[in-house]
């Protein structure tokens, strides 16, 4: 299924964000195969040429590794999988509480609506 991509910023760094966020998530699981570069391509709706710099930006951020019999894997590297999982985290709140600021919310106040939300989502199930 081919991702929506916007055209206001390099694709390769759109595909290098969304493969780290899987990677991440553990859709790829660390030591787990990624598919060819055709083959992601294929279901990722975009030229094989921009799917290999994608992964090539990959392997040198140190995220997977390329194995000439077995292809490209995720690293096994725990703690570059965490220490990247943070950075991204920190960055996610970061952007999300400049946003509640610029909405006019204190510190206390999204401190609140942060433990209200935590405390309500388990009563749903």
């Amino acid at each position: 299924m081919a991702w929506e991509l916007d055209s206001d910023r390099p694709i390769y760094l759109q595909l290098v964000e969304r493969i780290q966020m899987q990677i991440i998530a553990g859709y790829y699981p660390p030591g787990g195969k990624l598919p060819s570069v055709r083959e992601m391509a294929l279901n990722v709706a975009v030229n094989p040429n921009t799917m290999q710099k994608a992964y090539v930006e990959l392997e040198r951020i140190g995220l997977i590794v390329t194995n000439r019999t077995n292809g490209r894997t995720v690293t096994e590297d725990e703690e570059l999988l965490t220490g990247i999982r943070k950075k991204m985290a920190s960055e996610e709140t970061e952007y999300f509480i400049r946003k509640l600021k610029e909405l006019g919310f204190s510190n206390e106040d999204i401190e609140n609506l942060i433990h209200e939300v935590i405390e309500g989502e388990g009563k749903d199930e």
